[in-house]
């Protein structure tokens, strides 16, 4: 995956521009103005000045990004041939001119489309189709121009047509999952009431003006000012550029993120119009190699180099976004050939692919069927946590005939142990939630040297463990210096929904960072408008036209949806949460953790057949998933229908034995239908799982004392009184016992 190069537009360059007002130094609200189509003159008249760069850029990834579908860009054969995947047949074929393909449309009948534009070049060329409500659907048959073939996207299972995934419905969305990077300055316009697009852009592909920001003040300067033309800072991503200001402005298009700004305007930083992904699955392993896409980011956060201050063009180059060296020679540039370009170093005869640098330090993963992009995080082999997390490396991505214990006996037999602490050894114990890793997890939070992902993340991690007893850390967070670790502060306490942090909270709406200000604001959700402060009111108001224009930007997302069922759910009103997750799941029908939040919010709106029903499509879509069952049965109880909940009771026990809650309710249902027996054996089961469970110890006592079983009753109660002493409820049962 090469780098785009975005830059950052200042408000200066359009100064006479009635609608661009330049900012004073202590006003924190960074213009979300449209800049006018006309401002972007295209790259014929950068050409006229800039004929080498030109040239460079001309055929590149980036001009290639979007075109008119025409004899030219199209790559694909379109002469009648046809292509079938999992019982879909798509016919390509051309028509008066124009290209067109005969495949399973939205209702699941075969219809005719025609193409509109194509999506790239290399390794796959996409075809787009365009639909009567502005929707431009990106089809799910590709072109493998390497191997002149059709191929499929999802190969392996059938998506049918009412799935979020089927080429015509959202999954594969041009205006929503694609022309924010493809294209320039574009305004998606989505109409959330008509499930419509008025999408527009200034320019259709990723030329000049997308990185060096729109052209007119530029070439005005330069016509009016001559040979007396100096560079005053109106264009942008230049030679100039510090290198980690460089990488956060390609960000744009190449990290994986949520869009916080209806339109980009150069104005800013990345983190004022949008927040990327942390190191959560199923984005990354859980020690941040790359696992779904992620588009090079926050991948490229996590290396050495990025801390050294590479950027994207010591690499690449900007313009035709080529490598600028082949081989080992790219990496010997900052690294010692003598020292590297070894076999000392890297053990594998010189000259094969296994002495490429990248193939140990930047491992892979085929995306898209055909789309082979490097991991660009940069990290040493570590086959010792591949033995412990299940985590891949590069040994036996190769050696894929041995394992990973034969990997790091092979590792240490070379290299010794591994030299350098890496920040995986803290994050991943952490991330999958093993005992007493939070105080690795403390460290990083703490380690101001570590890059701001990394610690972000962490700060994430640290809340699969007890959340009240780092209140006080999530608090201390609220004031770091890195906004993508305030943000995650934010987002852990918000999600608490307790008004108890107000006072912490109320000073981050007046955040540099336009997403911490969101995020602020989604997290006060639950208080009420009237209690925020006097002096707090103004920016208040000015925060919330930002996260309603956030909210309303992702409606045609299922989780845009369901994060604005959220808000108001913290706001108590569960009738319009309940709306918009029936949208979201309208969005996407399959996302069953949708699903089982509008089952409870069934249930808490006194809706319980809905309820009722909603929990069973989970279960019909995943018959493995014990806690639906479980939840289920606690409705049916409340409803009265105890033999219903006395199955789905234990259906949830032998989907997932170690849920203790569900022996303690099949108990007390037992017990109500007068079954004594499978009572008893409902809670001894359960202590076979945990024989020290408070509640079934407890309960089982209190059974054989309410069945005249007292020696039993006796016993149990002596075992709870020695693993609780200080109980003084248990102590005094105990002593009821032994008087009888």
């Amino acid at each position: 995956m090469t780098c785009l190069f975005i830059s950052i537009f200042l408000l200066n360059s359009c100064k006479k521009e009635k609608k661009y007002e330049a900012i004073t130094k202590d006003d924190i609200f960074t213009s979300t103005a449209l800049i006018p189509d006309n401002h972007f003159l295209g790259d014929e008249t950068c050409k006229s000045c800039h004929e080498a760069e030109f040239k460079e850029w001309q055929g590149s990834h980036h001009d290639k990004a979007m075109q008119i579908a025409d004899s030219t860009s199209i790559l694909a054969d379109f002469k009648g041939e046809t292509f079938t995947n999992q019982e879909v047949t798509s016919r390509f074929y051309q028509k008066d001119g124009n290209y067109y393909v005969n495949t399973e449309g939205p209702d699941g009948s075969y219809q005719d489309y025609k193409i509109v534009y194509t999506y790239g070049i290399t390794p796959l060329q996409q075809y787009i189709v365009e639909f009567p409500n502005g929707a431009y659907q990106c089809l799910s048959t590709a072109w493998d121009s390497v191997e002149n073939k059709w191929f499929n996207l999802f190969p392996d299972f059938r998506v049918v047509h009412e799935e979020w995934l089927h080429w015509t419905n959202k999954g594969l969305n041009w205006n929503t999952m694609c022309s924010d990077c493809h294209s320039i300055n574009v305004r998606k316009n989505y109409d959330f009431k008509t499930d419509s697009y008025d999408t527009k852009f200034a320019l259709i592909n990723v030329s000049c003006e997308a990185c060096h920001g729109p052209g007119k003040q530029h070439v005005e300067d330069v016509k009016r000012l001559g040979e007396e033309y100096m560079p005053t800072g109106t264009m942008k991503m230049t030679s100039r550029i510090a290198p980690k200001q460089l990488v956060d402005e390609c960000a744009r298009c190449h990290a994986r993120r949520e869009q916080f700004t209806e339109n980009y305007n150069y104005e800013g930083t990345f983190l004022d119009h949008y927040f990327p992904h942390l190191i959560v699955e199923p984005q990354y392993y859980p020690d941040g190699q790359i696992l779904d896409e992620d588009y090079v980011y926050t991948s490229f956060m996590q290396s050495k180099m990025y801390k050294n201050d590479v950027a994207c063009n010591s690499c690449h180059n900007p313009h035709s976004l080529k490598l600028k060296m082949e081989g080992n020679a790219l990496c010997t540039q900052c690294h010692t050939p003598t020292k590297y370009n070894t076999p000392d170093h890297h053990k594998h005869e010189m000259g094969t692919e296994s002495a490429a640098c990248i193939n140990c330090h930047m491992t892979g993963r085929y995306y898209m069927g055909n789309d082979f992009r490097r991991d660009h995080s940069f990290r040493v082999p570590r086959p010792d946590q591949s033995l412990k997390y299940g985590t891949p490396n590069a040994c036996v991505d190769c050696h894929d005939t041995k394992d990973n214990k034969w990997a790091w006996e092979s590792f240490q037999e070379l290299y010794g142990k591994v030299d350098s602490l890496h920040f995986s050894d803290k994050l991943v114990p952490g991330v999958i939630g093993e005992a007493h890793a939070d105080v690795g997890l403390i460290d990083l939070i703490h380690d101001t040297s570590e890059n701001e992902l990394v610690r972000a993340s962490a700060l994430r991690a640290l809340s699969n463990y007890d959340i009240q007893q780092y209140l006080d850390e999530y608090i201390t967070r609220l004031n770091d210096k890195s906004p993508m670790v305030r943000a995650t502060s934010v987002d852990v306490l918000g999600n608490i929904n307790n008004t108890d942090y107000i006072n912490y909270l109320l000073p981050l709406l007046k955040d540099p960072k336009r997403t911490v200000r969101v995020k602020t604001f989604y997290a006060l959700a639950g208080v009420n408008a009237l209690q925020i402060p006097e002096n707090y009111k103004a920016v208040y108001a000015k925060v919330k036209k930002e996260f309603e224009t956030y909210l309303d930007l992702n409606t045609d997302f299922a989780g845009g949806l369901a994060r604005k069922g959220n808000y108001y759910i913290k706001q108590g009103d569960l009738q319009q949460a309940v709306f918009y997750y029936e949208k979201a799941l309208e969005v996407d029908n399959l996302e069953n953790n949708l699903r089982l939040t509008l089952a409870n919010l069934y249930y808490n709106t006194g809706a319980y057949k809905n309820a009722e029903e909603t929990f069973k499509i989970v279960i019909e879509q995943e018959p493995d998933y014990g806690a639906t069952y479980y939840s289920l049965a606690l409705l049916l109880a409340e409803l009265n229908r105890e033999d219903e909940a006395i199955s789905y009771l234990e259906q949830t026990i032998d989907k997932m034995p170690e849920n203790i809650r569900a022996y303690y309710n099949l108990s007390l249902l037992y017990d109500k239908r007068n079954k004594p027996n499978k009572a008893e054996e409902a809670l001894v089961s359960g202590l076979k799982v945990d024989g020290n469970n408070e509640s079934l110890l407890y309960a089982l006592a209190y059974h054989y004392a309410k069945n005249k079983e007292s020696i039993k009753a006796k016993n149990i109660a002596k075992r709870l009184v020695d693993l609780y002493p200080n109980n003084q409820q248990y102590y005094t049962f105990y002593q009821q016992l032994s008087n009888i």
